[in-house]
Parts: structure tokens; sequence; C-alpha cells
């Protein structure tokens, strides 16, 4: 037979051959993949195994069902920082809606968002789990659920929310008898009714009427669509604080109900180009619900479960443990309602004005107190001033941004000069002050406490945007962009009481930030689980930039004329900064505002190694203003709740640390020098700088120079008056400023003169006269000279030898030529009777003819006419000094 082999020998040789022929190794790679899958399909028969057993022991721990728990959310209870419980949430009435009831137009566009294969599964879709699953390997575990609407039941009735092999095994398990014991429509009902809706609501037949006040089968497709989307983050989407993103989703739904086919293309066009806010019920007619004890602060604590992860105060029957100090809660309340405080709120507008308040402990980062605002009654969930308000900073932005940056990154100390001068943004627009004023070259430290703008402006172009963006980063204020007019407090959107508070504490807490929380822990409903707070402290600066701050905001409270004195708690180690927002003209006219002091902001941060407590005022809508007087109010909140709290407890002050020194300087110098034994206490300041920078020349500004020398007083008793002389030899640019008092007085500047002498007239016979000459050169001054003169009365002291004597009549012996020896007047009479009438000023004797005495005398010279007929002086008295003397009108200041 062909081909076939004539013997067993041939057959093995031409399969030895044949073998010979085969490519080598292929032999032993199919023996090595037959292996392989071998070994995956025992693995996999193994982690099925396994599997399977970890599934059953999962299974057997889970909660038996139980109905009550499947139609009622369980409510949570809220505690202070003392463990007392302050509140119970989650306990509110709902519009329960049994399932014949529930719209179709409800029913498909929660099913198609939720769960579209509900009616044709067990309790767990396993085509929608195995995309899950390809999810979790390519993006992580937990990055996306495959949770039935069945599932989402058991797990809001009796898991808890985090996502561990365990829960997933135990609500799986717990589907699958659900879904055994009841019929789809009542776990549909189930869920219909349980699902939280935010604002402290269940169900979407309370959601319906709360939202958009109508019955559910009056919503319209645009309406049921949000309201289907907002179970997967109820306060995220929730139309009233968020309609934007509210919309995103609503949009979404109606997309996924267009893809199963629930509704048409251009249904779905249609709803998506509504406007959400159209259709939400107005503001003043949303229902208030009775609110919690301290409303403000639960708002907070809700706010912050939720972003904890997928908790839910109102049905998952939570143990919440807070930071709230109840006594410091409580003051802040009565502040905000008026009672015993030493200020009034403003009434001249329709609406109240406003507050938000923040308190908060300044080494933790824990939150002690929250006011949320005046007259809100007793609305729960309601607006909250404190945190849900972004206003601009204004002002209390300027150490942040600018100052704090600058020494960080510059090494500034606190003295750096710059100057206050007509400035411009880079975009040309004018900067001006508050005052309108501009102060030339300032430190640092004044640009802070008198809170001027061009400094601040100046500050952060020589930072540069980007550090000071990163640096508030690291404070818990994430902007977009900075911009110039960042350095002002020009934000948008704007900030809130709690991101304030968190910043200004670094300062008090040696650089170091906290994200301010109100939540410590939370205790899940297996009452062993705990769930705590994972911020970490945070580094945001050096110590030194923190202490540097601080010291200059200081001055912010406790200087006379700093911008936040009605801060100030006497005793208190407190920092701080005020900030006061601007209209801009536009806004100045569409409201009809015409004085410019007005202002739509004012806040005031303050801060202590204890507290920091953040404040803003205003009103709810800017049309309504503050005037200078209402602005500081702030401030007078911040006082009384700062006072509260630090009564009866040791506040130290803030620490120095060994980088950082103090250092006198004179205040002008420019580099920082030292002052010098001579200069003024008012023109010393004391700053801080590192180490290492502090200045160690001695400025010569106010160096004393040296006295006038030789200085002598002569009288010129025909004249009647006393001549100074002095010297100064020193070639330098001085004048001199001449004092006297007579009989032991007051001294009292006569005048100041460049000339090495002075003529002082009218003198007052019988009198001591002192005299002071000091040399001033620019701000300098020397030690005075000084001299006396005693002026004798000779007309008293020759009264009884002139006794006989008659008064001289006039005569015509000829005019005296020199200045007359009389002490004043036309009379003729000097002090020994002469015979002509002299005249008293300098110059020209008056003739004299009358009959004379004896012999007239002239002054210390001889200057009377001899004998006989009358004869008037003829020259007498002093001679000019040999340096020229201050000439001019009499000066009569002692008379």
């Amino acid at each position: 037979m062909a081909g076939e082999y004539k013997s067993r020998e041939e057959k093995r040789k031409a399969q030895q051959t044949s073998k010979k022929n085969m490519p080598k190794g292929k032999g032993k790679n199919r023996s090595l993949f037959k292996k392989i899958i071998i070994s995956l399909f025992l693995i996999g028969i193994v982690g099925m195994l396994a599997g399977a057993g970890l599934f059953a022991y999962y299974a057997s721990n889970a909660p038996k069902l139980n109905e009550e728990l499947l139609k009622d959310p369980i409510a949570s209870d809220i505690y202070d920082m003392n463990g007392d419980l302050i509140t119970t949430v989650g306990k509110e009435k709902r519009d329960y809606v049994n399932y014949d009831d529930i719209p179709s137009l409800m029913e498909d566009a929660i099913l198609a968002t939720e769960d579209n294969r509900f009616y044709k599964h067990n309790g767990i879709d396993l085509i929608r789990l195995g995309g899950a699953v390809v999810a979790n390997i390519t993006q992580g575990f937990g990055s996306e659920g495959a949770s039935t609407l069945t599932q989402q039941v058991i797990k809001r009735s009796f898991l808890s929310p985090e996502k561990t092999l365990e829960r997933k095994a135990q609500e799986a398990w717990l589907a699958i008898k659900l879904e055994q014991e009841y019929t789809k429509e009542e776990i549909f009902e189930m869920y219909f009714n349980k699902v939280y809706m935010s604002d402290g609501i269940h169900g979407f037949g309370t959601a319906a009427k709360h939202y958009f006040g109508k019955d559910l089968k009056d919503l319209e497709l645009h309406e049921a669509a949000l309201l289907a989307g907002m179970p997967q983050s109820p306060n995220n989407y929730n139309p009233f604080e968020e309609p934007e993103t509210a919309k995103k989703r609503r949009d979404i739904v109606l997309s996924l109900m267009h893809q199963h086919k629930k509704i048409t293309k251009e249904e779905m066009e249609k709803a998506q180009n509504m406007p959400v806010k159209d259709s939400l019920i107005p503001k003043e007619e949303r229902e208030k619900a009775t609110g919690d004890k301290y409303s403000a602060f639960i708002d907070a604590v809700i706010d912050e479960v939720d972003k904890m992860g997928d908790y839910n105060l109102f049905s998952d029957g939570l143990k919440v443990y807070t930071t709230l100090d109840p006594n410091a809660q409580k003051r802040v309340e009565q502040i905000l309602n008026g009672e015993a405080i030493d200020f009034e709120y403003p009434t001249r507008h329709e609406a109240p004005m406003q507050a938000g308040i923040t308190l908060m402990d300044t080494k933790t980062g824990e939150i002690r107190a929250i006011g949320g605002g005046r007259e809100r009654g007793d609305v729960k969930r309601g607006f909250n001033f404190a945190i849900d308000s972004k206003r601009q900073p204004g002002s209390t932005i300027k150490p942040l941004i600018d100052y704090a940056p600058a020494i960080e990154y510059l090494d500034w100390s606190t003295y750096h000069q710059i100057n206050d001068e007509p400035y411009e943004y880079s975009t040309g627009q004018e900067i001006g002050n508050w005052d309108g004023q501009y102060k030339g070259n300032i430190s640092i430290r004044e640009a802070l406490w008198d809170s001027r703008n061009v400094p601040a402006v100046k500050t952060l172009q020589e930072v540069g945007l980007d550090k000071a963006k990163g640096f508030v980063a690291n404070l818990g204020l994430n902007f977009e962009n900075v911009y110039e007019s960042y350095a002002l407090g020009g934000i948008s959107p704007g900030v809130n009481t709690v991101q304030m508070a968190g910043s200004y504490a670094a300062f008090g807490n040696k650089g170091v930030y906290n994200k301010p929380h109100t939540v410590k822990k939370v205790v899940l409903r297996d009452g062993e689980t705990e769930v705590k707070n994972t911020e970490e402290p945070q580094t945001a600066m050096k110590s030194s930039t923190a202490y540097m701050i601080t010291d200059m905001l200081k001055d912010v409270i406790y200087k006379s004329n700093g911008t936040g004195i009605y801060a100030a708690v006497p005793g208190l180690p407190m920092a701080g900064k005020s900030g006061t927002t601007n209209y801009t003209d536009e806004d100045r006219e569409n409201y009809g505002i015409t004085d410019t002091r007005e202002a739509p902001d004012s806040w005031f941060v303050g801060y202590t190694t204890n507290y920091t407590a953040s404040v803003w005022t205003g009103y709810e809508e800017r049309k309504y203003s503050l005037n200078p007087r209402e602005r500081r109010i702030a401030q007078y909140i911040t006082a009384d709740i700062m006072s509260y709290v630090h009564e009866g407890i040791e506040t130290a002050d803030f620490e120095k640390p060994a980088n950082v020194v103090e250092s006198p300087v004179e205040i002008g110098s420019s580099p920082a020098k030292l002052p010098s034994d001579f200069t003024p206490e008012n023109r010393i300041s004391y700053e801080l700088f590192l180490k290492g920078t502090a200045p160690q020349k001695v400025s010569k500004e106010f160096d004393r120079i040296d006295a006038p020398a030789g200085l002598k007083a002569k009288y010129d008793q025909k004249a009647n008056k006393i001549t100074l002389k002095w010297d100064y030899k020193k070639d330098k640019d001085v004048h001199f400023e001449v004092s006297a008092s007579i009989n032991g007085g007051a001294s009292q500047v006569l005048t100041t003169t460049k000339e090495k002498g002075l003529n002082i007239e009218n003198i007052q016979p019988g009198s001591q006269y002192s005299f002071e000459v000091v040399a001033i050169s620019g701000d300098q001054r020397s030690d005075p000279a000084t001299t006396s003169i005693e002026v004798k009365d000779k007309e008293k002291d020759d009264e009884d030898e002139n006794e006989g004597n008659e008064e001289g009549q006039p005569g015509d012996g000829p005019p005296g030529n020199g200045e007359g020896n009389g002490p004043g007047g036309n009379n003729g009479q000097g002090p020994g009777d002469g015979n002509g009438q002299g005249n008293g000023g300098p110059g020209d004797g008056q003739e004299g003819d009358g009959q004379g005495g004896d012999t007239g005398t002239g002054g210390e010279d001889p200057g009377g006419a001899d004998g006989g007929q009358g004869g008037g002086g003829d020259g007498g008295g002093t001679q000019p000094p040999e340096e020229p003397v201050e000439e001019g009108s009499p000066l009569d200041l002692f008379q």
C-alpha cells in the first residue's frame, strides 16, 4: 500500500526525521502554554472558591432585614466639644407617596438615571457589575459603583456608606434577599420615599413641593429630571444653592432618558433649554422649616459630614462629635440678636444689617462658634452669612497676600521703606488712599496700621503675582488667578469668614495652618466604626514671618491712630486687621449713593494665641450701604466675643522666634540706621529684623552741634536797649534761636536769626534779664548758651540828688544828634534831668531852650549840654556790635 511503512523500524526512523525537521522549542512552548492555562484555571477555581467563601463569611455577618428601617431614615445625634448632646437631626416629616401615586414620568426619570434594568435583575445587575469591575481595575477600587436601586435601598437602610469589600458583599446578599421578600414596586416605593433631597428633606414627593411648590403629578419634564438627578449628591445639586451645577446634572438625566427611549430628542432639547431658576419657588415664598438648636453651626456640620464621605446626617443614624463651644455659640447668637451689647445695629434701611461670625481655636483650627446672620428666625439650612457668603475682603487681605509674602520671600523687615505717593496699576488706573493723602516714605508697619493702599500694591508687585498666589494657597485661599487689584482685596467672587479665620490663625500659630473644621469624628451606625477628621497641620510660612506680621498687626488695634482701635480689649495681646470695600462709580449711580464714604462691606479679623475671630458686616443686597460709624460694628463684635471667650483664662503673648531681633531705628533713615544719643524719642521706632540684617550704623541726623560761644549782653542806657553778641566759628549752615526771661519768669522765644547778635529794645529798668541762644541746623539743636544782665533803675537812685531841679523848658540849644538818653518819650528828662529834651528813640534829639538845672547827664557816656540854656544830647549811647545784629521794630514780648 503506497505511503505505508514496511516495518516499524521505518516508521520509527520517519518519526525521528520528522522531529528533527520541527522548529526547535516549539514543543516546549506548547507544553508551557498548557501549563499556564491549567494553572490559571486552577487559580481561578481556587479564587472562586475563596471568593465564595469570603462572600459567605461576609454575608453571614450581614444585619437582618427590618421593615421599619427600610421605610424610615434613622436620625443622627450631634454632640458638642464636651461630648454633650446638642441636637438630633433627621426626624423631619415627609409626604409619603404610594407606588400607585408615582407618575410614570418621575419613575422613568429615576430609572433611566439610577437603574435602567431595575425590572430585569434580581437585585444585582451583572451587566452593570461587569462595567464597574473594568472601571475599578483601570481606575482604582471604588472609582465606579454598580449598585442597583435595590442595593441603594439596602445601603441607606442598614449599612455604612464605606466602599469596602465586606460592605459590598453584604449589600449584594441583602439585595437578593430583599428582592425575594418584596415586589419591585414595593422596593421602588421604599427608594422613592427614603432618598435624601438636601435641605433636610426626604423623598421626591416632599422635594417637589419644597423646590417647585407642586404636587408630583404637576411636574414638567425638566423639573422631574432635576429631582431625579439630585440623590447622587443632594447638596451639590440643590437648585436653590447651586443652580448651574443642578442644570448640568438635570441635562445629563434628560440625555439618559432619551438614550433609553423614554423621551424624544425634541422633548430632551426643549427641556434642556429651560432655565432652572424660572420654575423654582420664589425665595420669599419658601417654607420655613423648624430650626435645630445652634442652626448656623449645624449647617456647617452637615456640609462637612457630607464632604467626609457618602454619609447622610438625616438618615444614616450617625453620632457626630463636633468642636462646638456651647457658651461661645450662645454669646455669638446673643450679639447678633442685640442682647447685652454696647452698640446699636442701624435701622435706616428697609432690610436688617447682617453679620457673619466665625470663632476658631487658633492652635487647632477647631471652630468654636458660628454666627450665620441676624433676624433669621428658625430657618433651617437657610443662607448662612458665615459660610455661604462670598464677599470681597477689602484690606484684611493685605497681610496675607502682600506683606507676609514680602517678609517670607524677600526678607523684609518691619521697617522696610516704601514710598506712599501718587501711583497707578500697570493698566494705568489710578490708586488712591482712604484719606486721599500720600505720606511719602513710610515703613510697612505704618502702611499696615494706617491701611495705605499704594504701598500694598507696590509690595505685591515686588513679591510677584505667582508667588503671592502660592503663598495664600497654603493658607486655604485657592484663587484661580491673582491680579494687582487683589493687593487691596478686589477679589472675585470673594471669601467667607471661615476662610479668613483659618488664614489669620496661621499668623497666631507660628506659621502653621490648620484647615477650619467643625467635626472631630463620626461614629457610624454600627457603633464601632469611627471616621476621624484627617486634616493635618501644614507649615504655611516661617515662624519669623508669622511673628513679624503679628507684631505689626498689634499696632492696628493698640496704636492710638490705628484703623482697628474699636476692636481693642484692654490687657489682651491681640493682633488683627480691618477691611472695607468700595462701590464703583456705576454702583453709586445705580443705587443712588452720593456719599463717597458709604461702603458695602466691613470686616475685622482678630486673633490671639488662643482664639481667632473673623467678622463680616453688611447687607444681603449691596444696594444698602454702611456709613463710617456703622463700619465700626465689625470691630465692636470682635471685641465683644474676644473679651467673652478670654475671660478667666490665661492668654500668652506671641512668642518671638530666635531668628528675629528687635532693634531701635531712627525714623526717616534709609537704609535703616540706629538712633544716636541725640535722636528725639518721637523719632525712634522699634522694629523687627531677621537675625543678621539689623542696622549697625548710627545716624548722625540728630547729633548735637556746638553751642554759640562768648555770649555777652550789654545795656545801652541812652537807647534803653540790650545788645546781645555771640560767636560761632563752625562753618555750618546754622541759625540761632534767642529766648529770654525777665525776673525769673517763663522763658519766651524772641526770634530766630542768622546773625551773631541781636538788639532788644524797650527794656524795663530795675529788671533782671536772662538770655539763651541755641544754634540750629536742620533738625539738630545745640545746648543753649546763657547770660544774664541786671538793668538798674537810675531814675530812682538819683531822685534825692535832683529834688530842686525844675523841668527844663524848651531852649535854643542845638539839636541832639545821637541816640537820646531818656528812657522814652520827648520829655527831655534823662536819668539826671538834662537841660534839653531828648528823643527817646535813636537819631535826633529835640532842641532845648528852657531853664536848666545844674548839668545834664547822658547815659553811660556824657551826652548832655553843660549848664545854662538848653543843650540836647549830642551822641551818647552804645555803638553797634562789631558783628551784624538783628534790627527792626522793638520787641515788646515782656509787656
